[in-house]
């Protein structure tokens, strides 16, 4: 049985095979965009592994051939669905030997508390098992003209169609998805401008090929782009409304198509509730909208014990905080950029989350924030300001009956999809106010 795959155009698997990475990297290689060369190990060497505790038969002699040709290479999962920061990456592995402990390392990860807590959360099986994907390493803390970054084709905040993320220069690229050091926005990249050109007009490739917007994983050395990784934008609330009705407009969907990617959560959530700052404490990055209120806990297990709604506020967030992100209300990180850990969860789960509050610092049994040291109490959390603050919220409340609406409104544009529903025909209006045109609620 062959259980590695070779990286090309050719390979034709499908994701339940290659994991939803590695069948992201061959669309891209499709697509004409430079992706560092590499392998596969298919998700039916993990479950094999998982079975029998030990590597499956014939894998370390593939592993050895495969390694001709590679100094260094990364070594990184890929289940059939994207689990964002779940499992581990291991960098910078230069030998078989090496690598065999890197891949079981990876195999291993898939049964992590965090792993198994993201699968509960998102209804994932617990038996796909993941690829593991290996490529030779690009560095992006080669010189003044390496680095990394994150980008969604869009913003997914707000929906709208500029390019959107973080960019670090001379970093890896765990230092961007960790939320370990502060970022600059995506634009500082023109000032590499063959990288920053080759970057626009993959995410316009891209978008035309899945018809949606998305999100890379970049990095680049000495002047020369790489992708590492591709998967669909994920908006969700009132940017899901904005991009079905700009795709529509930019003829990539249909109307009807456009009705059918527009959930009924998204519609629940586009209606983002407001607040009346009295206090303002801080301020960072908006990361994902929405209002919270809640007791401040500093620790990830102190979310899950406690008896009421919280605030978690962290440095930064990792995939071992998952209970803990599960359990809150809301998150705040004192590090990070909107590509961050903490921002990437936190928006799937449609909770509220600022990050980069650069005035923040947390202890154990306490914050200190702007001079002020706040060890419990309620902090109302409110992204569309990127505050924090104390005060008294207000919410807008909207009602929409069925599983998806009927017509969907961004800035004046609308979709109508008339509904039979006992022998009549009817259409059913969902207004979406409780964001004003500059982004504050």
């Amino acid at each position: 049985m062959t259980w590695i795959h070779q990286l090309s155009t050719e390979l034709d698997e499908t994701a339940d095979v290659l994991g939803s990475k590695a069948f992201g990297l061959v669309t891209l290689l499709r697509l004409g965009l430079p992706v560092p060369p590499g392998f596969v190990i298919g998700t039916d060497a993990c479950r094999e592994f998982l079975h029998k505790g030990q590597m499956p038969d014939g894998l370390d002699d593939e592993l050895a051939a495969a390694m001709n040709g590679f100094d260094s290479v990364s070594v990184r999962s890929g289940s059939k669905v994207s689990m964002p920061g779940m499992m581990n990456t291991v960098l910078n592995v230069s030998d078989p030997r090496f690598l065999r402990s890197a891949v079981i390392e990876v195999f291993e990860s898939w049964n992590t508390p965090r792993a198994k807590t993201y699968r509960a959360l998102h209804d994932i099986p617990d038996d796909l098992g993941t690829a593991v994907t290996v490529q030779a390493m690009v560095y992006g803390n080669r010189d003044d003209h390496s680095g990394t970054g994150v980008a969604f084709s869009r913003n997914p905040n707000t929906g709208e169609p500029v390019p959107y993320g973080d960019v670090l220069f001379r970093q890896q690229g765990d230092a961007v998805v960790s939320g370990s050091q502060s970022t600059s926005p995506l634009a500082e990249l023109a000032s590499e401008p063959a990288v920053w050109n080759g970057l626009l007009d993959g995410l316009r490739r891209i978008e035309q090929h899945y018809r949606d917007a998305c999100y890379v994983e970049f990095t680049f050395e000495s002047g020369e782009l790489w992708f590492l990784q591709v998967r669909s934008g994920r908006f969700v609330g009132r940017a899901a409304i904005r991009l079905a009705v700009d795709l529509v407009d930019e003829g990539m969907i249909s109307q009807a198509e456009a009705v059918r990617r527009v959930t009924r959560n998204d519609v629940a959530n586009s209606s983002t509730p407001r607040i009346v700052a009295t206090d303002i404490l801080a301020r960072g990055i908006g990361a994902s909208p929405g209002v919270a209120t809640g007791v401040v806990v500093t620790t990830s297990d102190d979310a899950v014990r406690a008896p009421g709604p919280v605030i978690l506020v962290r440095p930064e967030t990792s995939p071992f905080d998952m209970h803990g992100l599960a359990a809150a209300v809301g998150v705040v990180t004192a590090r990070g950029g909107p590509a961050s850990h903490a921002a990437i969860v936190a928006r799937s789960m449609g909770k509220p989350a600022v990050v980069g509050v650069s005035s923040l610092a947390v202890e154990d049994a306490a914050i200190h924030v702007n001079g002020q040291r706040i060890p419990a109490g309620r902090v109302d959390h409110h992204r569309r300001h990127q505050r924090r603050h104390r005060g008294r919220s207000r919410r807008r409340h909207h009602r929409c009956g069925g599983s998806v609406p009927d017509e969907i409104s961004s800035d004046g544009r609308t979709l109508v999809r008339p509904s039979v529903e006992s022998g009549r025909v009817r259409q059913r209006r969902v207004d979406q106010t409780g964001i004003n045109q500059d982004g504050t609620g």
